[in-house]
């Protein structure tokens, strides 16, 4: 698998789309840190990049790579390898190629600004670290779209609409959803369904460590009472891997039954 994923890592840093990946990120930093004198509003205008940006990314790279290199991938199919081994270190390979373009995109003009001696290091790694996993789990889910369609048109179609689901759609269903049942108790029922969407629990992670809360209302007092806690924050990486690791088993349930 190793070797899968040296391959692919290679691959997709020999592309010029993960150089403007890379230097749209390093611009972006070098420009909000030059125009922001305090580096939390410029952590809040990251985030609403991040969480909209990084999972549309990931979610074109995965369904383009799969496609682009299905013949390749069919070649290595016909040699005595294990399918997890190949797609697995495929998916290895695209995930860790974003989040690299991502993590230096973003950490070389902030390490020139000297944020690792000001406190706001940690809001700015756990920046990093929700962004790395909106990178895993968007392509593996793009993964899961691509593996399920063979047509490429269909393929990108419900991959982008899967990205316009849990970005935008989501949070409309939430609100109205709040609006409808006003009357209710809706703290545990708000906390869940932040849970199933991760661009939301990324979101809230962030904003609550910001401590910024006030803002969100009654709500954000309920998810600071939870998120804000350190129980929270376990419990919230917890649930972000679980979104990497369910569509990764789902990859490998479905090898299992794909005819190539």
């Amino acid at each position: 698998m190793f070797k899968i994923l040296k391959y692919s890592f290679y691959d997709l840093m020999r592309s010029r789309w993960s150089y403007v990946y890379f230097a749209f990120y390093l611009a972006l930093g070098f420009v909000l840190l030059f125009l922001n004198n305090d580096v939390d509003k410029a952590i809040i205008t990251l985030l609403n990049i991040i969480i909209v940006l990084t999972p549309l990314i990931g979610t074109i790279f995965g369904v383009m790579y799969y496609y682009n290199s299905k013949e390749f991938t069919e070649l290595l199919l016909a040699q005595p390898m294990k399918r997890n081994t190949i797609f697995l270190g495929q998916y290895l390979g695209i995930s860790i190629s974003l989040t690299l373009s991502l993590i230096l995109g973003l950490g070389i003009p902030f390490l020139l600004y000297g944020i690792f001696m000001s406190s706001a290091i940690f809001d700015f790694g756990l920046l990093l670290v929700v962004g790395s996993f909106l990178n895993f789990i968007f392509v593996a889910l793009a993964y899961n779209i691509a593996l399920s369609n063979t047509n490429k048109i269909k393929g990108f179609g419900y991959a982008i609409l899967m990205w316009l689901f849990l970005a935008v759609i989501y949070d409309g269903l939430f609100l109205i959803s709040l609006m409808v049942f006003n009357e209710y108790p809706l703290d545990n029922f708000s906390l869940l369904a932040t849970m199933f969407n991760p661009i939301d629990l990324s979101r809230i992670l962030i904003l609550l460590k910001l401590d910024i809360s006030a803002l969100l209302g009654y709500t954000g007092a309920v998810f600071k009472k939870f998120f804000g806690t350190n129980f929270g924050l376990i419990i919230s990486l917890f649930v972000m891997s679980l979104w990497v690791l369910f569509p990764v088993w789902r990859i490998q349930r479905k090898l299992r039954k794909k005819d190539f």
